[in-house]
């Protein structure tokens, strides 16, 4: 099968490398126009009425423009700005009502002359409600009834007939992107504030999953006394399940750790005979690395990874040293991070 699609390709002119990567050096080459062509005055303004917008940033286009200003809303939204799409036929058949005056459009239309969005324009200045045009004709409908203008033209789309929207969407796409970044720098959006608005994302847990999240404490977190026989400390790491068991004091102070790893040390190097009579202070890792509840579960893994020698399980303590609980590697990697 494959060798019949490799006859076909050779017969219908091959190179194709050559082909997809002078496509892709197209957009390149049109998104650095776009960038030179881009007036200082028009972009001041675009981000003053965007950071200045008291109500919600609405994107507007229809087609290959639309499905762009949807992922224009969906960045904007995702980095501080709220936005929403809104389908200009739906608009004007009753979704203009999520539209208020205390909004911003952006309206995106290759030719400015779209039907459905030129319609829009009386019904949004009606609302007295700033239009920004990224668009690629600066003397369309479109261009004459914003506020703004950003000019996205391109010399020619990537299509081979020049027909399909490609070149021209891709440039759009990209000052939508800018615009969303610039106005991240100037709302000072922090790393802590966009993992806020993604909590199931890597980034998002890494920025807010708490040691407290996924530790165990209580019940799931048995304890044992300095005084402990080895036969309680078996006891207590098979019954909590963690591979490991916190020695602490009477007042609850974390003294040290016993871990699987401990027991077979101590085991290889003392006497058999002697076993009943060792105590688990004398098994322990004493001033074991510790972390608190309210560190970031990604500080801990770092805490627990990047040593000479890795560390599987770890004990929790608050500020004045008393043991919590317990967090695992497992239970790190397990929560997604």
């Amino acid at each position: 099968m494959f060798k019949d699609i490799r006859s076909k390709l050779m017969t219908t002119g091959g190179n194709y490398h050559s082909k997809v990567v002078g496509l892709l050096r197209l957009e390149a080459e049109s998104i650095t126009k776009a960038a030179i062509r881009l007036e200082s005055e028009q972009i001041e303004k675009t981000i003053y009425l965007l950071s200045s917008c008291e109500g919600k940033v609405v994107i507007i286009g229809i087609g290959k423009s639309g499905i762009v200003g949807r992922k224009i809303a969906a960045t904007l939204s995702s980095t501080g700005t709220v936005a929403v799409y809104l389908h200009p036929a739906d608009a004007l058949h009753g979704d203009l009502g999520i539209v208020s005056t205390k909004d911003v459009a952006i309206a995106l239309s290759n030719s400015g002359e779209t039907d459905e969005l030129v319609a829009m324009l009386p019904h949004l200045k009606h609302r007295q409600v700033p239009i920004i045009a990224i668009l690629g004709n600066v003397n369309s409908t479109l261009a004459r009834n914003a506020d703004v203008v950003l000019d996205a033209s391109v010399d020619k789309e990537a299509c081979p007939l020049n027909l399909a929207p490609t070149t021209s969407t891709t440039v759009a796409l990209a000052i939508g992107d800018a615009i969303a970044m610039t106005l991240m720098q100037v709302k000072g959006l922090t790393e802590a504030d966009f993992a806020l608005n993604h909590p199931a994302g890597r980034l998002g847990k890494r920025l807010t999953l708490k040691v407290a999240d996924i530790m165990h404490s209580g019940a799931e977190n048995p304890t044992i006394s300095p005084t402990a026989t080895w036969l309680e400390v078996i006891t207590a790491i098979s019954q909590g399940g963690l591979g490991a068991v916190n020695v602490v004091d009477d007042f609850g102070y974390l003294l040290g750790i016993i871990t699987d790893g401990d027991l077979r040390r101590t085991f290889q190097k003392i006497d058999p005979t002697k076993l009943e009579s060792i105590a688990s202070n004398a098994i322990m890792t004493k001033n074991p690395i510790t972390v608190s509840s309210d560190c970031l579960a990604y500080e801990a893994l770092q805490l627990m990874e990047n040593r000479p020698s890795q560390i599987s399980v770890m004990p929790v303590v608050n500020e004045r040293g008393i043991c919590l609980g317990l967090i695992r590697l497992h239970d790190i990697f397990r929560s997604g991070l």
